[in-house]
């Protein structure tokens, strides 16, 4: 885990404020990864695989609650610390059907993230691509950088040499691209928002915009994964390591009809092929599911050859699981975990307050622990889905108050209060049916 000492101010502020709110925080999940260091190894390994031209795919199971979100997030903040770009896509039915694989890779380009920019990244990764080149060629010696128009057209010229594996098989890409630079030289912003936009697969492009650039109608299924291919040759030239692609919460794809669910794991499986085939130079894509899609009548073994692909021996002993393995699991919080996670929180807290000493006397170890017990306990036991509301308790009612309030002594003064409405339908489900409103904490 990273020293408290390091953390910045604000990387310290958007872990407190995310779990404030009872959300992930999209930075700094390294201070909170309680049980993954054991996937480390492995997943630097293929991180480095992927950075040096190859690609990988990783499936994580785990039950509602386990954290794959926070993992697959801790995932990708790792990755972007070796210079990876990173996409976080939310499957769904009705926002972004995995059937539809040009709505993905609009989702992807809408949530491109690299390591100096959170979302919406397109533009600065384009923008980098086209200087990049502007450099080769200028270290070449052929074009001075005086001459404007030689310089746009030697790296137009590059450009094409570079994408000429992606041009043959989307050549719009391309051409959009060349388009675009045209707009940026000549100062027509409109032009290069809409073709920027046709690019990373938004719908409704201006008919002006595709016509003056030569482009006809709007990105479909199958340009899908040819655009991928093209984004991911501009990655690698402008200096990114790769792509990290997490599709979230797969298992949706139980709830649909049965036609567009097996339309969808054949995508999923042309993706994975895709990326044995070596289409992909570059991707590291990540799944996420619950056991029962992975091993239910729902859900991959609907589609033999995506469940033999996807197979992975979980009959022995979880101690002994192979990280390396083409599907991971997740076991969920320990309550050992659970404190050791909420004492890291309190120490992250306590370096930001004016009064550190007081926060540490009043919410040490033994408060933590109690406090883990209480959550743990309104919530049926269920210490897996505990760790949102825990932490949230932990910093909103209990370190904000210590920090505000020279005479609060959680001991004394705060009694646990959950009320359904601040609960998911997972953990209000998951509530005792025995259990009371209120639990004191009182020693």
């Amino acid at each position: 885990m990273s020293s408290v000492s390091t953390i910045s101010p604000q990387r310290r502020q958007d872990v407190i404020d995310a779990l404030r709110r009872g959300t992930v925080p999209e930075r700094g999940l390294d201070l909170l990864a309680v049980g993954l260091d054991r996937f480390e190894t492995a997943i630097d390994e293929e991180l480095a695989k992927v950075q040096r031209g190859g690609a990988n795919f990783k499936a994580i199971r785990g039950e509602y609650g386990s954290g794959k979100t926070f993992a697959v997030r801790w995932l990708a903040e790792r990755a972007r610390r070796q210079g990876f770009a990173t996409a976080e896509v939310q499957i769904s039915e009705g926002e972004t059907p995995l059937h539809k694989l040009q709505t993905v890779y609009r989702r992807v380009c809408e949530r491109l993230t690299t390591p100096d920019m959170a979302g919406g990244a397109l533009r600065s990764v384009i923008d980098g691509w086209f200087f990049a080149l502007e450099e080769d060629v200028l270290a070449g010696g052929e074009v001075q950088e005086s001459d404007e128009a030689g310089l746009l057209a030697a790296t137009e010229a590059l450009a094409e040499r570079r994408l000429a594996e992606v041009a043959r098989q989307a050549p719009a890409f391309t051409t959009v691209l060349r388009a675009y630079r045209r707009a940026v030289a000549d100062g027509d912003v409109a032009q290069a928002e809409g073709l920027l936009a046709w690019l990373g697969g938004q719908p409704h492009v201006a008919a002006a915009v595709k016509r003056a650039a030569g482009i006809k109608g709007d990105l479909d299924h199958g340009g899908a994964l040819s655009f991928l291919s093209g984004l991911l040759t501009v990655l690698r030239d402008a200096g990114r390591s790769g792509l990290v692609l997490v599709l979230d919460e797969v298992e949706t794809l139980q709830r649909v009809r049965g036609d567009v669910r097996e339309r969808a794991l054949n995508g999923l499986r042309q993706l994975i092929d895709e990326i044995d085939g070596g289409r992909f130079p570059g991707l590291y894509l990540v799944i996420t599911g619950t056991p029962a899609f992975f091993d239910g009548p729902q859900g991959v073994k609907r589609l033999p050859p995506l469940a033999q692909r996807l197979h992975t021996d979980f009959t022995t002993d979880a101690r002994f699981d192979n990280p390396r393995a083409v599907q991971i699991r997740l076991s969920g919080f320990s309550h050992d975990g659970l404190v050791e996670v909420g004492t890291r929180v309190r120490d992250i807290y306590a370096d930001g307050p004016a009064a550190p000493d007081r926060v540490r006397q009043h919410v040490d170890d033994s408060f933590v622990a109690t406090l883990a017990n209480a959550v743990t306990g309104d919530l049926g036991g269920q210490v897996g889905i505990a760790p949102r509301v825990f932490l949230r308790k932990l910093v909103e009612d209990v370190l904000d108050r210590v920090d505000q309030f020279d005479d609060f002594d959680p001991r004394q003064h705060y009694t646990l209060t959950i009320g359904d409405a601040e609960l998911t339908d997972l953990e209000r489900n998951a509530r005792a049916a025995t259990s009371v409103d209120d639990i004191d904490l009182e020693l």
